[in-house]
């Protein structure tokens, strides 16, 4: 069934892409893309004589179908979709026919799809860097498609770029050659042959090595950092054979992951056989699990999101288990729930975007981004699995599922159909949810899943134990506390006093005293003790969580430190000064989510 994507201007009903073949240009000098995108599109109806696509910031210099020149004309702008482009189909296509619909474009230097690196802000300091990130609706800021999550095609691309530096996408590399047009340059080609959404296509073009580190993946980074990255993710083969056994064959061949510059707004982004990472190994496990779910079977609309995500963070989870334990699958998992307590306190649980399906109508996708199509998803997952019988029983559900809708692309109805019929035997049980309540309440969900403890129950004590100490307790306190505690434990009970009022100054400077938070670089860890010290309202930590803030920009740990420290009035204005000053450096989706939240909007 159609189903409307409030995102796009494309009517996929009318007419469907089915493949792409890309020719562009890496121009950086003028930070630019430029080049042909050239459509196979199918007739979905009779007597079809136009075709609408998305585009935002794009130029367009002349459209082709089949050869013919075709007249073309921009619709109304946009604030966050862009602008449809109506190309006008020189002759009648009958339904089911096919023609190719060729365009000439150049992106502009603002794309809010790509960012732009001079070799000053690359570890190696000698070549430039670009990379791209369409998800969820920047493809359209690239070049001109049917940038929807309910179209799927294959693309064949050939990228020119400077000859000393290296070409990737989300595809199977497919060889090189020099550029006949200018010897400067080099063509780098790629192709992707299983159908996938616009927002996967993705490019990276920089100073590149690679290692091999397992039959099907090579690491590749800039040279400073590809030994210590091909260290660091040697587990990737193992994650993939158990995510293989969880949820089926891997489809894409080759599985590569590329190392980013610390300004990458997101852990990871899960771009077919090209996972883009920052590096954390935990991170990977999610972006694998992507190759299922998300991937292979896509969220038809930016609603159903959590489709993308809840299963992803099941499988992550699932594989986490396998590797450390069933108890550290569920100490996870709690940790998630927190994550999803802190969130829902931050936006507000009468929010409308807390709701597991939103309604995304004039709101844009990166402004409705949160942890709750991750985790309240992931626990409405967890929630089942209890319920239909444990996660031998359930992983079954799960595998089927991917199954019936590889290769496409679905909305909650599908899959609710689908879980009903799976489990026929359990209607009455699955009647029991209050599926109203999951879906289209805000806030917390209507149920809490059951988690084992164990692992959590160190957190909870010596959380408790801060909350409660006076002045005179805090001589109690000592770096035996931490001696048995690993590094998910120490998340976890920071995560715990970030959920309760804030601590006295005292208490924090003893536990820097005590624990030496300052000396940890785990970013994880880092993250949640700066934010603590400054709702704690230590002057102290202010230089630190800037330099955070400003030193990475993964928005989960740049935007909250922004935020807070926003919330300080002893350090508003050097906040501000801060981010102005770094803002032209800056990611352009984290540069305008962050200047949103500091009220300095452009």
């Amino acid at each position: 069934m159609a189903v409307a994507d409030s995102s796009s201007f494309a009517s996929p009903s009318c007419c469907l892409t089915r493949h792409l073949y890309l020719r562009c240009r890496v121009d950086f000098g003028a930070r630019a893309l430029r080049g042909t995108a050239a459509f196979t599109a199918r007739a979905e109806r009779e007597a079809l004589r136009c075709l609408v696509l998305d585009t935002k910031d794009v130029q367009v210099f002349k459209a082709t179908v089949n050869g013919q020149d075709a007249t073309f004309v921009f619709g109304e702008k946009h604030s966050f979709k862009g602008t449809p482009l109506e190309i006008m189909l020189p002759f009648e296509l009958r339904r089911g026919q096919e023609a190719i619909v060729e365009i000439s474009f150049e992106s502009s230097p603002n794309s809010s799809a790509l960012q732009w690196f001079t070799p000053e802000q690359t570890s190696g300091k000698k070549h430039p860097f670009l990379f791209s990130q369409c998800q969820a609706i920047h493809c359209r800021a690239i070049f001109p498609c049917q940038d929807t999550p309910a179209v799927k095609l294959t693309y064949y691309a050939e990228i020119s770029v400077p000859k000393e530096l290296v070409a990737l996408m989300s595809a199977n590399r497919d060889g090189e050659m020099p550029d006949p047009e200018d010897s400067s340059q080099k063509i780098y080609c790629f192709s992707q042959n299983v159908p996938i959404p616009c927002y996967l296509i993705a490019l990276v073009v920089g100073a590149l090595e690679s290692r091999k580190i397992g039959p099907r993946t090579l690491v590749w980074a800039e040279k400073e950092l590809v030994d210590k990255s091909a260290y660091e993710f040697a587990e990737a083969e193992a994650m993939l054979k158990t995510a293989e056994d969880l949820a089926g064959p891997y489809v894409w061949g080759q599985y590569d992951l590329l190392v980013l510059p610390p300004s990458f707004p997101y852990g990871g982004m899960e771009n077919p056989c090209l996972t883009f990472v920052t590096p954390t190994l935990l991170v990977i496990a999610h972006e694998i699990s992507h190759s299922w779910t998300g991937n292979l079977v896509t969220n038809k609309t930016w609603e159903h999101f959590w489709l993308n995500e809840g299963h992803t963070v099941y499988l992550e989870r699932r594989i986490g288990g396998r590797l450390f334990g069933e108890q550290f699958r569920h100490f996870q998992a709690l940790g998630g729930w927190r994550e999803l307590q802190n969130t829902i306190n931050t936006l507000g649980d009468k929010n409308p975007v807390t709701n597991l399906i939103p309604n995304l109508n004039e709101v844009d996708p990166d402004v409705a981004y949160s942890s709750v199509p991750y985790e309240k998803g992931f626990a409405l997952l967890f929630y089942l699995e209890q319920l239909l019988g444990g996660p031998d029983i359930f992983i079954g559900f799960l595998k089927a599922y991917v199954q019936q809708f590889a290769y496409k692309s679905v909305i909650t109805e599908d899959w609710k159909k689908f879980l009903y019929s799976y489990f026929k035997d359990k209607v009455d049980v699955l009647d029991k949810v209050d599926w109203n309540s999951w879906f289209h309440a805000p806030g917390m969900p209507p149920v809490m899943p059951v988690y084992d403890m164990t692992l959590a129950n160190a957190c909870v004590a010596l959380s408790q134990r801060w909350i409660k100490a006076k002045e005179s307790d805090l001589g109690s306190f000592s770096s035996a506390d931490l001696k048995e505690m690993s590094s998910h434990q120490l998340i976890e009970f920071l995560a715990l006093l970030l959920l309760e009022s804030p601590l006295p100054v005292s208490h924090v400077q003893r536990m820097q005293q005590v624990y030496d938070f300052n000396a940890i670089n785990n970013s994880e860890i880092r993250f949640r003790w700066l934010r603590l010290c400054i709702k704690a309202r230590w002057e102290e930590a202010i230089p630190l969580a800037l330099k955070m803030a400003t030193d990475q920009g993964r928005m989960k740990f740049t935007r909250p430190l922004f935020r807070d420290l926003y919330s300080f009035d002893k350090c508003r204005d050097l906040t501000v000064k801060t981010f102005l000053e770094h803002r032209a450096s800056m990611h352009p989706v984290t540069s305008m989510l962050v200047g949103k939240d500091l009220k300095q909007e452009q």
